[in-house]
């Protein structure tokens, strides 16, 4: 299970919207110089990430909730975005190449492949989105920023 922390923003009528903060890094381990994961993250900006979890609890805005993620789907996903887009370009590419015999024909169709294979996985991964086993679960709920009040009533003595 992949696991991570998430703030809410908001919660309605049953539906709660997350904000998931971008880590620096795997978190596996401590190599920060060496670490090709980090040096990604580097070259991207930071963004923020929300997502929408159900869940019948009414939780207030700052709270932190941990959700959770089967990594058997997580997997799945990653290789419909990434290896039908790639297996497409292949594919496109070597046919025409077959077909008519040019580079330019093998890049014509390397392009025409994996524009196709890519709308093809947008549509599998929309209907993938809506399977249960795809939807993130709300492992952990943390208490309310208003749940922890300090009060000094007695003073400490100097």
């Amino acid at each position: 299970m992949m696991k991570e922390w998430a703030t809410v923003v908001s919660w309605q009528q049953g539906v709660a919207l997350l904000r998931c903060e971008p880590k620096a890094g795997c978190g596996s381990c401590h190599a920060r110089s060496g670490c090709g994961a980090r040096a990604l993250n580097e070259l991207v900006p930071e963004t923020e990430h929300q997502l929408r979890v159900h869940i019948e609890q009414p939780l207030e805005p700052g709270q932190r909730i941990e959700v959770g993620i089967a990594e058997g789907s997580l997997l799945r996903s990653a290789m419909l975005v990434y290896l039908t887009p790639l297996i497409g370009m292949m594919l496109g590419g070597g046919l025409l190449q077959l077909w008519l015999g040019s580079d330019g024909a093998a890049a014509i169709g390397a392009l025409v492949g994996g524009v196709g294979a890519f709308l093809l996985a947008r549509r599998l991964a929309r209907r993938l989105g809506e399977q249960d086993a795809y939807q993130p679960i709300v492992l952990q709920i943390g208490l309310p920023p208003t749940a922890l009040r300090l009060q000094a009533d007695n003073p400490l003595p100097h």
